[in-house]
């Protein structure tokens, strides 16, 4: 069974068909939509702060989710139909509906990567810079890299189409 824990009388709301894998920790003042997936190894913890993540949203293997204390500027959002790729970490920031953050990547402090926006493997986002949409940014610290293709567009709505129908096979068919 995931792990959903309460911390300091906050428990974790899970929308409907929410699947979290079996070694996934959901901790604290976290609210997951409808849908939305949250796959093997994955932490999530809303213990000073809240993360607010929105339906068919994906959060891939190993990915870390934080927050940071005091203000609002330290919660973390995360929209509707987005991918996050395996071992990201989003920290404090804003994930628009219709993003894609790719495998390896870390996204800090306020920075927000906007709708049909994407930021590639293994790139550094740091505090507060912007993607906007239909751009893709890369490398360490992450830069424009170059303007999306329709591909990668149409890419982003298949994955989280995906990602659903794949969470339901586990969510049915993983044991223990």
């Amino acid at each position: 069974m995931a792990h959903i824990l309460s911390y300091k009388d906050q428990k974790p709301k899970l929308g409907e068909g929410v699947f979290v894998a079996v070694n996934a920790a959901v901790v604290g003042d976290v609210t997951i939509g409808d849908k939305t997936n949250i796959w093997y190894g994955v932490q999530i913890r809303g213990d000073v702060n809240t993360v607010r993540i929105g339906q068919h949203t994906n959060i891939q293997d190993g990915t870390v989710c934080h927050v940071t204390s005091g203000s609002s500027k330290g919660k973390l959002t995360i929209g509707s139909y987005v991918t996050i790729g395996h071992n990201a970490t989003v920290h404090a920031c804003t994930i628009e509906d219709h993003a894609f953050v790719g495998m390896g990547a870390t996204v800090l402090d306020g920075a927000v990567v906007e709708s049909y926006a994407m930021l590639a493997a293994g790139a550094l986002l740091t505090n507060n810079k912007r993607v906007p949409t239909g751009e893709v940014w890369a490398g360490n610290p992450a830069k424009f890299f170059r303007k999306m293709t329709t591909e990668e567009k149409d890419y982003i709505s298949w994955s989280a189409q995906h990602y659903v129908k794949l969470g339901q096979e586990h969510a049915n068919s993983v044991s223990v």
